[in-house]
């Protein structure tokens, strides 16, 4: 028990040491006054790919401790969750694009609303984990409920036609947001909030805030249960899936401009889902070890990068 207090130190270090670092030096990306609004800039990619290298690095690192104090076992858990989650999350950056496309919100705007909704995403993911753990460490039956929902979301991906332009009026979540302020449209610099007239207004960057949160929950509702099916230790799922989330945001900037390159990523997706849901609906009868999932879950993903590839080249040529 000690051993698993010592891990969540370390952990907790890793993540707020680096997390820290990597929000400061974002942060010199704002400009520090009015007049130099104009010249606020997104990550490069240069910043965006060290980032993406070093959170995946970190979580190399931490997958060897778990490895060293843990054993094979724990080990394959926690690289199988951080890659289902890590696949799972490339199509949230979809919707990520379509929020700040549905907005109008610059790209050189983006990275403040996306650090704030990674920190948001940490928050809601915890207690949601251990809501799932728990219901299935006390009701075996959760197992075939998780697992059936996990294909339904298969099946509506597969039916599911072309994502469009979000409609701003009619999302639940700006909904319930006009109810407490008024929103300002007008976005002309990375203030959340600004005031006329006396009045508080909410602008267009809290506006995707509040999108991207309601959207992650929705996410996170796929995406917890996926890797509940590999494991149900806290440590391991947690772990993992931030992990998982704390490179988003350097991922997206690094991928952003050739996200729609990756043509066969939704296959690919619904194809781990239909089998992570259909492994946890026969657990009881078939027993498909970790060591296979993880195979099945890179085996699927190398596939679908491959044949995206290979597309992208052909219509270069």
């Amino acid at each position: 028990m000690n051993d698993v207090y010592v891990l969540w130190v370390v952990f907790s270090l890793f993540v707020g040491v680096s997390l820290a670092i990597d929000l400061g030096v974002f942060s010199k990306l704002r400009p520090k006054k009015r007049e130099n609004l104009n010249k606020t800039n997104a990550p490069t990619i240069k910043t965006a790919l060290i980032w993406t290298i070093v959170w995946i690095s970190l979580a190399g690192i931490f997958a060897g401790i778990i490895y060293v104090d843990m054993g094979n076992q724990k080990l394959t858990e926690f690289v199988t969750g951080y890659a289902l989650e890590k696949s799972l999350s490339v199509d949230n950056m979809f919707v990520f694009l379509l929020i700040f496309s549905s907005l109008s919100i610059p790209h050189k705007f983006q990275h403040r609303v996306l650090s704030m909704g990674i920190l948001g995403a940490i928050a809601m993911r915890v207690p949601l984990i251990l809501v799932g753990v728990t219901l299935l460490e006390r009701f075996h039956w959760m197992i075939y409920i998780f697992g059936g929902f996990l294909i339904f979301t298969a099946i509506r991906m597969l039916i599911q036609r072309k994502e469009k332009k979000i409609e701003i009026e009619k999302n639940i979540a700006i909904r319930v947001l006009k109810k407490f302020m008024p929103i300002d449209f007008e976005l002309k610099d990375t203030k959340f909030f600004v005031r006329k007239d006396t009045i508080l207004y909410a602008t267009t960057l809290i506006v995707a805030l509040v999108i991207i949160e309601f959207t992650d929950l929705l996410f996170a509702l796929d995406s917890i249960p996926a890797v509940l099916a590999i494991t149900t230790d806290p440590f391991i799922v947690i772990t993992s899936n931030i992990f998982a989330i704390l490179g988003l945001r350097s991922l997206y900037f690094l991928l952003a401009g050739v996200m729609e390159k990756f043509y066969y990523l939704k296959p690919g997706l619904i194809a781990i889902l239909l089998f992570i849901g259909i492994k946890m609906i026969v657990s009881d009868i078939i027993e498909i070890s970790t060591t296979i999932s993880l195979g099945v879950v890179l085996g699927i993903l190398g596939i679908v990068l491959a044949m995206s590839f290979v597309r992208a080249r052909k219509h270069t040529d």
